[in-house]
Formats: structure tokens, C-alpha cells, sequence
């Protein structure tokens, strides 16, 4: 029995895609660890391109910084599990390990949605008032709302794991997931499911979509704000500024906002199509947002390229000598 609530369940067993065959669990985690590969070298790169190069230390990249970090918290958090799952069939998960994980989830989860307001306001100073874009957006201005998001975080995401830890858990302990989701954990639960979830989807909408109201006011501001530019070719370079970040929440939310459109006007999925929108609209960002930073940001590029360039010299140095003969 675990310490601190009423369940006899001491571990659980990660089921994934209930549907999947075993004689594809091999393609399955090769192609999660590939996505497992390419996020982790991909953050890294951007990770150490933040870091080290002080040409990047602005409030923009800043923000870039934590939704990074934030990304390779997540990626490290759940794929590991679900491709030790397919890999060597290892899906169990002790009780106290999968509500850590839980909470890791949706806390990584709930940072993103702040720090993508963040960034929407960002381009909302910086294309509404970009006179006063660098007494507003200072680096001290940006570190403090950064830091912000990270500890308002916290009280939410504790407060749903330590009650749904506090739940009884009888009987079955199969989570059809790829991850501890809150969701498919509770529902284990010996106890009025619907009654506990309730405030906490009440929670998880002001959470979710809080940010998004203010990341839609601070876009339409924009959109008015680029219209009244007089030249077309200063328009594409303004909306230019944004098209990253706008990738960016659109990946984010309009996945999860259709999710809970589904599950509210009676569309019923089944469990491996709703687990296959959830690990997409979950790992494909964390995964393409390093190509985002890179090839949609200028400066990044410049230094990608830069980079490229000394590493081909000092490669090859016989063959630059040569050529400058």
C-alpha cells in the first residue's frame, strides 16, 4: 500500500496504444526514440547557441531560452518510458514514479502556455509601441515574467497531482496512454471520477485558455497595427517578425483546444486515435520548434552558417590552402 492515501494499486502499467500489434512494437519505438534523437539534439543545439553567443542575449531569445528548456524537460520526462515500453516491453511504472511524471507533464505543460504569452506580448510591444519597445521589453523586465511563469506554475500543477494522488486506487491499474496523463490516471480511480475532475478541468481551462485570450488580443492588435503600415513590402517584413511564434502556438493550442471541443460536444474517439492526437499535438512541437528558431530567425541562421563554415575550413585544410594559391 502506498504512503499517504487508500491504494492498494503499488505500480502501474503503461499500456500505450492499446490497439498496436507486438509484432510492430519495434517500428514503433524506433520511430519514438528517432523523435526522442532529433528533439534532444536539436534543443541542445539551440540550447547552446542561447547560451554561449551574446549576440542572442535579448528578451526575445530569452523567452526562446526557457521554452527550450522547458521542451527538454518534457522530451526527457515521457519518451524514455513509452520507447522502454515498445523497445524491451518494460511499460510498468511504480505508483509514486508515475505521479511524478504527472506532474512533470503538466507542469512543462502550463509553463508553455505562459511563456508563449510571453512571447506574444513581446511582439505586441515590439510592433505596437517599438518606441518603447526597449524601456518595456528590458532583459531584466523579461528574466522577472520568465521566472514568473515558471513559479505560478507550481500551486496549480501540485494542487491536481497531490489530489489525484490522494485518490484510491482498488483494482485496475492499466494507464491507456503513452505517459501518466491526469486523465487516464484518475479514471483508475475507485471513486466518483466526474465529481473529482470537474474543478479541475475548470482550472485547466483558465489555464489553457487564459494565455490564449490575451495571445488572440495581442495578435488582432498586430494584424490592425501591420494594416496600417503604408508599404506592402514593410508588411511582410513586420508579419515576417511573428511567423515563427505564430507556428509555434498554433502547433501548441489548437490541437489541445480541438481535443477538448471533441470530448464536450459528445465526439467519441477511440483510445489509440485519441492517444495518437495527444503524443502528436505533445512531441511534435518540442521536436520542430529548434527548425522554427533556425530557419525562421534570421540571426540564428547567420550564426548556424557561420559555425558550418569554420567547421568546413578546419576540415579541409589543406584543400583552403590551395585554393588561395
Amino acid at each position: 500500500m502506498s504512503e499517504g492515501n487508500l491504494s492498494f494499486v503499488k505500480e502501474f502499467v503503461i499500456v500505450g496504444f492499446p490497439g498496436l500489434q507486438p509484432e510492430v512494437y519495434g517500428f514503433v519505438s524506433t520511430v519514438f526514440f528517432l523523435v526522442y534523437f532529433v528533439t534532444l539534439i536539436g534543443n541542445a543545439v539551440v540550447l547552446i547557441l542561447l547560451a554561449t553567443q551574446n549576440v542572442l542575449h535579448k528578451p526575445m531569445y530569452f523567452i526562446y531560452l526557457n521554452l527550450v528548456v522547458c521542451d527538454l524537460i518534457f522530451s526527457n520526462t515521457t519518451l524514455p518510458k513509452i520507447i522502454a515500453k515498445y523497445w524491451f516491453q518494460a511499460g510498468v511504472i511504480s505508483f509514486f514514479s508515475c505521479f511524478l511524471q504527472m506532474y512533470l507533464v503538466h507542469y512543462c505543460g502550463t509553463v508553455t502556455s505562459f511563456i508563449l504569452l510571453i512571447m506574444a506580448l513581446d511582439r505586441y510591444v515590439a510592433i505596437c509601441y517599438p518606441l518603447k519597445y526597449p524601456m518595456i521589453m528590458k532583459n531584466s523586465t523579461v528574466y522577472i515574467l520568465n521566472v514568473t511563469a515558471w513559479v505560478l506554475a507550481q500551486p496549480f500543477c501540485l494542487s491536481i497531482v497531490i489530489r489525484a494522488y490522494l485518490l484510491p486506487y482498488c483494482a485496475k491499474n492499466t494507464i491507456l496512454h503513452c505517459y501518466c496523463d491526469h486523465f487516464a490516471v484518475t479514471t483508475l480511480a475507485c471513486t466518483n471520477w466526474g465529481l473529482f475532475c470537474f474543478p479541475i478541468f475548470v482550472a485547466a481551462m483558465v489555464v489553457l485558455l487564459g494565455p490564449l485570450a490575451f495571445i488572440i488580443f495581442s495578435y488582432c492588435s498586430i494584424i490592425i497595427a501591420v494594416l496600417k503600415i503604408a508599404s506592402t513590402q514593410g508588411r511582410i517584413k513586420t508579419l515576417s517578425t511573428c511567423s515563427g511564434q505564430l507556428i509555434i502556438i498554433a502547433l501548441y493550442y489548437i490541437p489541445r483546444c480541438l481535443m477538448y471541443l471533441f470530448s464536450n460536444i459528445g465526439i467519441t474517439l477511440s483510445p489509440d486515435v485519441r492517444t495518437g492526437i495527444v503524443m502528436l499535438y505533445s512531441l511534435l512541437p518540442p521536436m520542430i520548434n529548434p527548425l522554427i528558431y533556425c530557419f525562421r530567425t534570421e540571426e540564428i541562421k547567420h550564426i548556424l552558417i557561420k559555425k558550418i563554415n569554420q567547421t568546413n575550413r578546419r576540415s579541409h585544410p589543406i584543400r583552403e590552402y590551395r585554393t588561395n594559391i
